[in-house]
Formats: structure tokens, sequence, C-alpha cells
């Protein structure tokens, strides 16, 4: 049980609807409380501005909010809630406020694109921002038609870990099979290599996924992927023992790293990705091009994971 809250982002659109669901039911996975944060739009925070400078009691207290109206409504009429449901709403620009917010979370989750995103948009500008600047692990939930190329039973699939054996922060891999035990799942372990180009090769097949027992002889996996499942199996022996319960398959697969976990976001429950590139460091303002091209283009909720310690 975690005493830090899952955050859930909403500002009254059906994109943040969904992620507020999907926040809703990883707070009761992993026993913690639910905070629902809206940040006001303009006109609401210059009228509190406006009140708190003239300061005229004449005024309600509180500018309406519909958005709370709304949140409040559905989670009176919806499904099973965690034991502590709180509504907060924030002023400042949104990746500023949220980024505030999320320091003391668990994780904060949004939809990929806000209420006054454009329909043609992959993902927002808030999404993209708040994912690259909050200091917690961001859940973005795609829109609707983005998982349309999931598979049904998706929500019920593996946690899917994009891993740079060599690279890949402890942060990101800690979430993941945090995430995987507290789902009751297992966590397949995705990882890229690069080969000189083949006219036999061909990089959309589907990439094999081994079980950690099918590694001892060896098989018949290329040098390259036996080196790299080797990488792997080094790299998760800590994680396995501190997740006895959590199965663990493997695949090092040739080609884009980007385009194999978006291929492998149509039936996982969720994909983990590291934010920046190491070398880049913690407080880097820059996010790794593997974990935007998955951001852009997955087919169901991705987690954005920050460095939170700077070796």
């Amino acid at each position: 049980m975690s005493s830090a809250p899952v955050i859930a982002a909403v500002d009254g659109s059906d994109h943040s609807l969904g992620a507020l669901e999907w926040a809703r039911a990883a707070a009761l996975r992993h026993r913690t409380g639910l905070l629902i944060a809206h940040v006001l739009p303009d006109h609401a925070q210059l009228y509190a501005g406006r009140r708190a400078a003239l300061h005229d009691a004449s005024q309600p207290d509180e500018f309406a909010d519909p958005v709370r109206d709304r949140i409040r409504a559905l989670l009176d009429s919806g499904p099973e809630l965690p034991g502590e449901v709180r509504y907060e709403a924030l002023e400042g620009s949104v990746p500023e406020a949220l980024r505030v917010i999320g320091a003391r979370s668990l994780m904060l989750v949004m939809g990929s694109r806000g209420r006054g995103g454009f329909a043609t948009l992959l993902l927002g500008s808030n999404s993209r921002a708040v994912s690259t600047t909050a200091p917690c692990p961001v859940v973005v939930v795609p829109h609707e038609e983005r998982r349309a190329g999931a598979a049904p039973d998706a929500s019920a699939g593996r946690v899917v870990l994009g891993l740079h054996a060599a690279e890949t922060p402890e942060d990101v891999l800690d979430f993941a099979f945090a995430e995987a035990a507290a789902r009751g799942t297992t966590v397949q372990v995705v990882s890229a290599y690069l080969i000189p180009p083949s006219p036999t090769l061909v990089m959309d097949s589907p990439f094999a996924v081994i079980p950690p027992e099918g590694l001892a002889d060896g098989g018949d996996a290329v040098p390259a992927e036996r080196e790299m499942l080797r990488s792997q199996t080094e790299r998760l022996a800590p994680l396995r023992a501190r997740h006895p319960d959590v199965p663990v398959e493997q695949a090092a697969v040739p080609g884009d790293p980007a385009g194999r976990l978006v291929e492998a976001s149509r039936s996982a429950a969720l994909v983990v990705v590291g934010r920046h590139h190491p070398r880049r460091g913690a407080m880097s303002l820059l996010m790794g091009s593997v974990a935007n091209a998955v951001l852009q283009h997955a087919h169901g909720p991705v987690a954005v994971v920050p460095t939170l310690t700077d070796d």
C-alpha cells in the first residue's frame, strides 16, 4: 500500500474522463487514494484574482466549477471508489500546476488530448509538456481513435517494458514491475538491436517472446539477439528477486524500438518507457526519441517514467 495518491488530471473533456477511470482503477490496485486535479480555465482564475484583490464580500466565495459538478455526479453514480477521493482546483498554467502537484504522487494520469485539442493532433501540447517535466511517472491514456487499434481485451494484458539493458534507469524497471505486481500480470521486456540490412530480413514480422528458461542453451537466435537476451537477463535479475511472483517474458527484436513498442501496445495493458536518454541527465527538458514516438502512436496507455535520481 502506498501513501502517495494517484492523480487524475481532468478538464471535463471525454479524453480526461477516460483518464479519470484509468486512475480510479489504478488507485484501487495500489490501495491508495485518488486525487482529481482540475486546472481552472483562465476566466475562472481571473475571477478568483479579482475577488481576492478587491475583497468584495458580496461576490460568491467560489467561481462556478462545472467540471467539479460533473465529476461529482459521475463518481456518485459510478463503480467502486478508493478509500480516499479528493478534488482540487488548481491555478496557473496546466504544465506548471500539474508539475507542482505531481511531486507528491505515485503517478499522474491524463488524457492524450484535452478539451481544446485539435482532432488531428496525435498528442496534445499539455500532455507532452507534463510528460516531459513532471517529477513523477505520467500515464497518458490515448483518445478513442487511437484505442481503435488495440485488442478488445488489451486492458487485461501484459505490462510491456521498453528496455535498453545498459542505459534504462532503475526507476523505469521498478515502476513496470510494481504495476505488473499490482495487476497480477506478466512483464514483457522488449529490447531492440540494430543489424545490417539484409534482403531476407522481414522487419515487420512478429517478434518471438522467450521465457527465462528458454535462454539456457542459446537456441537458434542470431548472435546479436543472444547477446541482447543475456544482457536483459542480467539486468532483470534484481527485479525478479524483488518480485518473485511476477512472470517475465523477454523479447529481443531487430529494428526500431519505438515501432516495436507501438505494435506491442495493441495487446498491452500498459507500455512503460523511460523519459530521457540517460546521457541527457535527470533534469533534461528534452524527451527521448523513443518515449516521444511511443506517446505519439501507441494504441493503449503509456507510462513515461522520469529518472528520479541523477547519478
